[in-house]
């Protein structure tokens, strides 16, 4: 029975989504618990010692990164590869296509909606945003349309608004999933 649910972030904006996302998922009984770090060189540097540092039982893993310009595969791989180092091979790693605004830019109605701009929700239906995982820098995408956004604003303010039967990011919908299956 799982009673903590542990997050390894690359970021602060990381654990901001998270904290708005998870209420809606995860059962009471399960406690989340988030370890951020200073970017993604300082994750994969710490991995290792924090993870197998973690003694508190019943806890199941879970290793957020942001692609950026990097190898989807090889990211994983080694990520993968430091959780098994640390002795937590069942360790679950997610990576966010390019950036974790490319959640955001799935779903241009809960944008439209956080900022109170009705208006943005029209860019659903523009070709450029109809993959946000393709984008090469979504924030930069975001920050065009809103100039004062900012990471971690604005992961609390998209956040609650993100509805995964709308959210047109395939890196959302797996974790999406893999947070509900992760509490079953």
């Amino acid at each position: 029975m799982i009673e903590h649910l542990v997050f390894f972030l690359e970021e602060p904006s990381a654990e901001d989504f998270l904290k708005g996302l998870l209420p809606a998922i995860l059962p009471i009984k399960i406690t989340p618990h988030f370890i951020v770090f200073e970017g993604k060189q300082d994750l994969e540097k710490q991995l290792t010692r924090r993870m197998r540092g973690w003694l508190r039982p019943n806890s199941r893993f879970i290793v957020m990164r942001d692609q950026d310009s990097g190898d989807c595969a090889v990211i994983k791989n080694r990520l993968i590869a430091l959780c098994a180092e640390a002795g937590k091979p069942e360790a679950i790693v997610r990576i966010a296509c390019r950036e974790l605004e490319s959640f955001f830019v799935g779903d241009w109605q809960a944008i439209a909606d956080a900022f109170g701009k009705p208006s943005l929700a029209a860019h659903d239906r523009t070709a450029k945003y109809r993959i946000p995982d393709e984008l090469g820098s979504p924030s930069v995408e975001i920050k065009k349309i809103i100039p004062d956004y900012q990471k971690r604003d604005g992961a609390r303010r998209i956040t609650p608004h993100l509805r995964p039967e709308r959210n047109r990011s395939n890196s959302f919908q797996v974790l999406y999933r893999t947070l509900c299956q992760a509490v079953d």
